[in-house]
């Protein structure tokens, strides 16, 4: 297995790579039908794209509208690196950590 730099250890540019080449074989994977592997470099690309946003940006207490689900909204109680942990409204009432990326500003 060749030696993978996290995501927390790469620069811009070097994320922005990654996230084409997932991409590309998200891409390929859905074209052959794969459709557990599709998940697996979607997920990726979400991951990577978490990176390159300011978690700052996001504050415990505010709703944010979910990017994979537009009209769901997700209470965030606290932030933990690149993922904000809290509530879907309307949802189970289980708590849940998601990357910032999937949620609109």
């Amino acid at each position: 297995m060749e030696n993978e730099k996290r995501y927390s250890d790469m620069t811009e540019i070097e994320l922005k790579q990654e996230i084409a080449r997932l991409r590309e074989k998200a891409r390929k994977a859905e074209q052959l039908g794969i459709v557990n592997e599709f998940a697996v470099y979607d997920r990726r690309v979400t991951m990577a794209q978490a990176y390159l946003l300011n978690p700052e940006d996001f504050k415990p207490g505010k709703l944010y509208e979910l990017t994979t689900d537009p009209g769901q909204y997700f209470k965030v109680e606290y932030m933990n690196g690149v993922f904000a942990w809290g509530y879907r409204i309307n949802g189970d009432g289980q708590e849940e950590g998601i990357p910032i990326s999937l949620l609109n500003k």
